[in-house]
């Protein structure tokens, strides 16, 4: 039964790093709170006029260079993004486009911070049923365009004038969120495989609409008359952080022990385990809850922050240039995001 390999991957942080002290122009923070709280140091914002699409390009066009293919030899396209260049039509489309890959399907997935996981084992179900052989997965946000702060000029320190009162302190009633969040891009090129055992070994996801509320973006299409009524807050995250931490470290271990009896392998002879990176105490608390060594749940959230759909491809794509990620390892990708969905794929690369 064939199965999938991954074959090249990429990775696009746009412009220089923004770090804490930076964000404490425009919000009441400082390096020592967001650290403490978050594991981060920094994170990236794209600019104005640029979207996920736009991230996701060169990070696709790294990961056909480092699997010495071409955009014609792509065959579908599983975009994933909470962040979409428009409400419609997805980005996955518009990637294609600027890609070369015209006319080949293209899907978005919105399954935000696990939308990684998804996207496995939908890309194993295509290459199974032979619908496709080579699939370029591609992980892409801009979170940059719902940040609560208005001066962008002050946190690029080219202005020296202060924030006014009212937009800082606006700014400051989200910051348990806004300083999260980054913007990034990663791609993961998998094709078809005979090798055997390649590919999905294991699933074990989950979805749970009751939770809502605790982590969503409440702006939609839910009133008559939204685009005449509706305000800038609703285009701002709302979230309960305390309850989303006790949600992650639950679910998230038990999930990982469930892939693993389902698929009657150990953790013990996981290779790593690529998790989703929210929040540096999440992973840690996860790995505690397991067993784990720290070192098989590998961390960049201090240098590129929250990038949601974006974090296990980055993270994928660090790994496999610097020759920790290799073809044969098992892997166990893990997440958990806004829905809520959360699970865990166990996949042989």
């Amino acid at each position: 039964m064939p199965g999938l390999s991954i074959v090249g991957t990429g990775r696009f942080l746009p412009g220089r790093p923004y770090t804490n002290s930076d964000l404490a122009r425009v919000l009441d923070t400082n390096d020592e709170w967001i650290r403490q709280r978050t594991g981060i140091a920094q994170r990236h914002y794209c600019p104005r006029g640029q979207g996920p699409a736009d991230l996701a390009l060169p990070a696709a066009k790294a990961a056909l260079e480092s699997a010495n293919l071409a955009p014609s030899d792509i065959d579908y396209i599983l975009f994933n993004t909470m962040t979409p260049d428009h409400v419609f039509p997805g980005s996955g489309t518009v990637l294609g486009a600027n890609l070369g890959c015209i006319g080949v399907p293209a899907l978005d997935l919105r399954a935000q911070c696990a939308a990684m996981l998804y996207s496995f084992q939908l890309a194993d179900s295509l290459i199974l049923s032979g619908a496709a052989k080579r699939i370029l997965i591609v992980g892409a946000e801009a979170h940059s365009a719902m940040m609560p702060w208005r001066d962008w000029d002050v946190l690029e320190g080219t202005s020296d004038r202060k924030p006014s009162a009212q937009d800082f302190e606006r700014a400051t009633k989200h910051r348990g969120w806004a300083v999260v969040f980054g913007d990034g891009a990663g791609a993961v090129i998998v094709e078809r495989s005979d090798k055997p055992g390649a590919g999905i070994v294991g699933v074990d996801l989950h979805s749970d609409g009751t939770h809502v509320e605790e982590l969503c973006l409440p702006a939609g299409f839910k009133m008559r008359g939204a685009a005449g009524e509706i305000g800038a807050e609703e285009w701002l995250i709302r979230m309960q952080g305390r309850e989303v931490f006790k949600q992650a470290v639950v679910k998230l271990p038990r999930s990982v022990e469930l892939v693993c009896e389902k698929s009657g392998v150990p953790a013990s002879e996981v290779d790593w385990f690529i998790a989703h990176q929210a929040n540096r105490r999440i992973n840690d608390s996860v790995c505690e809850r397991l067993g784990l060594d720290p070192a098989r749940m590998p961390c960049n959230i201090d240098r590129y922050g929250n990038t949601s759909g974006a974090t296990i491809p980055i993270l994928m794509d660090e790994m496999w240039r610097d020759g920790r990620l290799r073809p044969g390892q098992l892997i166990c990708l893990v997440a958990l995001g806004a829905g809520f969905h959360w699970g865990s794929v166990l996949v042989r690369i």
